[in-house]
């Protein structure tokens, strides 16, 4: 059996150019050492029990774009204000009082390198967040073409069937995925105070690869992540040419957060699969022994704030729009639906089901109206619009294929 080395090594030679590796990496121990030195080796945490006792004075949440909303343009010209809808800056809202909320990330707007450091000192003043810069053309490579186009399918299931595809695995891609989680880690080395006071928590499948990253400078970094999308199962994810180098990074984290047990359980399987590493049980937790350390594998799903969600009842857009649609189909039933114009988020099933309930509930023909909200994909964020679209029961049932009718631009802003 041929064994990789330390997931942080294969990254930082990867960045630097070098795909080689030796077996005599091993030599100071791994998951599987302690089999061929005839024992077991006592296993610790990074998160001990001192570190544990003592309460960190700073979260730092690590994202690929701050919770900020940007208006304006140009030099000298950009305004800031917090984005109370993003869920990350919602998450401080658990912290106890006495603990401070630091984030680092992108910010949704390119600045001029001549800016940057005001804009920096500005947004550190104001709202404790540090940007990250990593330029037009590695931003491109990075998110909008590995992140969107190759991993988040691959996340959904869905997995490259042409051989030309955009979803298809590129090299140089992955390695401008690297190189920008590695500036996300210089700008943590920046950010980073005392160890034992600093507790980094990593979000979403767009920073896998950074806890080793971190785990190479810091040894003893109390370093977390959370997957905000699902894991698939490891007879999608080994079609990944570099699954290997995303597990062992994620296994550099002290916790590793899942939405359900099921994503939680087919991570565990692609560990034992493709790693061989086994995970055990202790007081209801569930552990990886990964070089030492257990790592704890945690189901958190990630709720709604009900407040929020009722306050939008209240907003002039809502109360307008409201209005509208109650004149536009006054005694008719109205159903809403609203989502990203993505592919797995199922729309084309929906209109399918629609029709199926006409087609089967005739007494529903004529009285029941489905509106259809869809915003353009995140990757095109920049230029986002959010568009409306009626489907009238009518019209289904007379036309074959489905009627639309023409789409209109909804007033007020995004607010998401």
């Amino acid at each position: 059996m041929q064994f990789s080395r330390k997931s942080f090594t294969n990254l930082q030679a990867l960045a630097a150019g070098d795909f080689g590796g030796s077996m005599s990496e091993l030599a100071g121990g791994g998951p599987l050492s302690a089999f061929h030195a005839g024992g077991k080796k006592g296993s610790t945490t990074s998160m001990d029990s001192d570190s544990i006792n003592r309460r960190s004075q700073r979260l730092i949440f690590v994202c690929n774009q701050l919770p900020l909303r940007v208006k304006g343009q140009g030099k000298g010209a950009w305004s800031f204000e917090w984005d109370e809808d993003a869920l990350i800056a919602q998450a401080r809202e658990g912290l106890p009082e006495d603990m401070e909320a630091v984030y680092v990330g992108c910010l949704p707007m390119e600045v001029d390198g001549a800016d940057q450091d005001e804009v920096s000192q500005h947004l550190q003043t104001e709202f404790q967040c540090h940007p990250v810069f990593l330029g037009e053309e590695l931003k491109n490579s990075y998110y909008r073409q590995f992140c969107k186009q190759q991993l988040w399918p691959l996340l959904h299931y869905l997995i490259p069937l042409n051989p030309t595809g955009v979803n298809r695995f590129d090299p140089d891609l992955w390695s401008a995925y690297v190189r920008a989680n590695m500036v996300f880690a210089n700008k943590l080395v920046e950010v980073l105070g005392s160890l034992e006071d600093d507790f980094v928590w990593i979000h979403d499948y767009h920073l896998l690869v950074l806890p080793s990253l971190l785990r190479k400078r810091f040894h003893r970094i109390k370093c977390g992540i959370f997957l905000h999308s699902p894991f698939p199962s490891s007879e999608i994810f080994r079609t990944f040419p570099r699954r290997e180098e995303v597990m062992r990074a994620m296994l550099n984290a002290d916790i590793i957060g899942f939405h359900t047990f099921d994503y939680a359980r087919h991570f565990l399987s692609c560990c034992s699969r493709m790693l061989g590493l086994e995970h055990k049980t202790n007081r209801g937790a569930i552990l990886i022994d990964y070089y030492g350390r257990d790592v704890c594998i945690k189901i958190m799903p990630t709720g709604i704030k009900p407040e929020r969600l009722l306050a939008a009842f209240d907003w002039s857009d809502t109360l307008w729009r409201r209005g509208e649609l109650c004149a536009q189909f006054e005694g008719k039933t109205v159903l809403m639906g609203i989502d990203d114009m993505d592919v797995f988020k199922g729309i084309e099933l929906k209109l399918q089901a629609f029709e199926q309930v006409l087609i089967h509930h005739a007494e529903w023909r004529g009285r029941l109206v489905l509106v259809q909200v869809t915003s353009a994909a995140r990757a095109a964020r920049r230029r986002r619009r959010r568009r409306t679209a009626c489907w009238s029961c009518r019209s289904l049932w007379a036309a074959r294929p489905l009627c639309r009718a023409p789409s209109v631009s909804t007033p007020g802003p995004s607010r998401r």
